[in-house]
């Protein structure tokens, strides 16, 4: 499954860095793509072992208020 993501409060690629690394520790991750200029991301995933809402609360909690779009 694919889904996209609007990730607010990022300002550089440390930020970008570290919300993909965040998304990479949950189970079932296939590929990140986090755009800086339009605060969003596409994750796609494998939904039998993670969820969009999941994968939107480990990105605010590494301190990026993230909601499924």
């Amino acid at each position: 499954m694919k889904q996209t993501f609007s990730i607010k409060g990022m300002s550089c690629e440390h930020c970008v860095a570290r919300v993909e690394k965040g998304i990479n520790e949950l189970p079932g991750i296939q590929k990140v793509k986090i755009n800086l200029k339009k605060a969003n991301g596409v994750v796609k995933f494998d939904e039998s072992q993670v969820t969009p809402t999941a994968i939107a609360e480990k990105v605010t909690a590494v301190g990026y208020p993230t909601e499924v779009i």
